[in-house]
């Protein structure tokens, strides 16, 4: 069993003013995306200029932290927070949705790219390889918050976290997260991404590998306690919400590809 590392969740303090370690690492992915899609802007976009780009971090941005909050809201604890609406406010305490965040980009770059003369699918298909940056750092915030992890294990990696009531060792399930949503998935969106791809490929390799690893951890991580497993007792809302996500990531690059050919064959 490994020991935790026993992380301050607050990384600054001056008086009253605290500042999260959560909060910083949505600064690091917004960050890391930024630079990212410096590197490839010209290549995108030749007549587009940092300021361009500097607004589509923003509202791209925007779309994770109020469509991620605003998802978890709705997806995993409405009641709670109907009751208490004041707590929709204190996202350093965790509470976010990437399915919601997921929604949240989608509006963003439709909004944004009819503004600028770029489809849904291009700029989505620009956005994808930059989006495991900010996911990887989300989850390493879930870890030193010490939430949303595993199940019960005998491992010799397993944990404590002195979050848990029952003081088990457990899957230190935002570390799998980090690896397999952070660094196997922006691996594998920034190497086919590499090459030209047919529109729409991108977003629908993102879809299917995210859809994949996360149905898959979620086998060994706990479920929100007000909501316990779905769908007669073996699902979880993640792997639920993840499901369609597959499906329409395998849609995408089918489709993609087969008007690629279509359109090669007409010419």
């Amino acid at each position: 069993m490994l020991a935790y590392p026993q992380i301050d969740p607050v990384a600054i303090a001056l008086g009253p003013l605290k500042i999260h370690w959560y909060g910083l690492m949505y600064l690091v992915g917004i960050g890391g995306a930024w630079w990212l899609a410096s590197r490839r802007l010209h290549s995108f976009a030749p007549n587009w200029n940092k300021e361009k780009l500097s607004d589509l971090v923003f509202w791209v941005a925007m779309g994770v932290i109020l469509g991620g909050r605003l998802g978890y809201v709705l997806f995993y604890d409405l009641a709670a927070y109907i009751a208490e609406p004041v707590r929709m406010l204190r996202i350093w305490e965790g509470g976010m949705s990437f399915h919601g965040g997921f929604i949240g980009v989608m509006l963003a770059s439709w909004w944004f790219g009819k503004r600028n003369g770029k489809s849904f699918f291009q700029l989505m298909d620009f956005i994808a390889p930059l989006v495991p940056i900010g996911l990887g750092a989300g989850r390493i915030g879930n870890f030193i918050n010490a939430e949303l992890w595993g199940k019960a294990s005998d491992l010799p990696w397993a944990m404590v976290f002195p979050t848990d009531p029952a003081q088990l060792a457990r899957h230190p399930s935002q570390l799998y997260q980090f690896a397999l949503e952070g660094v196997a998935l922006f691996a594998i969106l920034w190497f086919y991404s590499r090459k030209p791809r047919p529109t729409m490929a991108v977003s629908g390799m993102f879809a299917l590998s995210y859809g994949i690893f996360r149905f898959i951890v979620e086998f060994v991580r706990v479920p929100d306690a007000q909501l316990g497993y779905l769908a007669g007792g073996w699902l979880t809302m993640g792997q639920v919400l993840s499901l369609p996500m597959i499906l329409l990531g395998v849609f995408l690059i089918w489709l993609a590809y087969h008007r690629q050919t279509a359109q090669g064959a007409s010419r």
